[in-house]
């Protein structure tokens, strides 16, 4: 049978309580400014190796290098030079012996811009 919780917001089913949380895990300790001054870590070099980098093929019947298996069902950003008016991000998945790379182009809005 369900029932209004104590502070009447939300019902419960008897015997399915959700228990308390401790105190104990409301004292953790606020990062520090120590850790927004770092640099975030650096990508692993197979990682900058994905399908997007790949210098482009002129001859159809080449075709394109096997993608690493480090670099399947990560999301990955085009490597262009800045600035750039489009960005490509892109994900490589295997189905049994075939690859599949899906990739999305989009246009990139600058900010500062005059509006007409």
């Amino acid at each position: 049978m369900n029932q209004r919780s104590r502070d009447g917001e939300e019902p419960t089913v008897v015997g399915f309580e959700v228990p308390r949380s401790p105190d104990s895990s409301y004292n953790s300790v606020y990062p520090g400014n120590e850790d927004e001054g770092r640099e975030p870590p650096m990508v692993p070099p197979h990682l900058q190796h994905t399908m997007l980098n790949c210098p482009p093929i002129r001859d159809p019947s080449v075709s394109l290098p096997l993608p690493q298996n480090v670099t399947l069902n990560h999301l990955y950003l085009e490597n262009r030079e800045t600035p750039r008016a489009v960005v490509g991000l892109g994900v490589t998945q295997r189905f049994r012996s075939k690859y599949v790379t899906v990739v999305l182009y989009k246009p990139v809005q600058r900010r500062g811009g005059s509006s007409a």
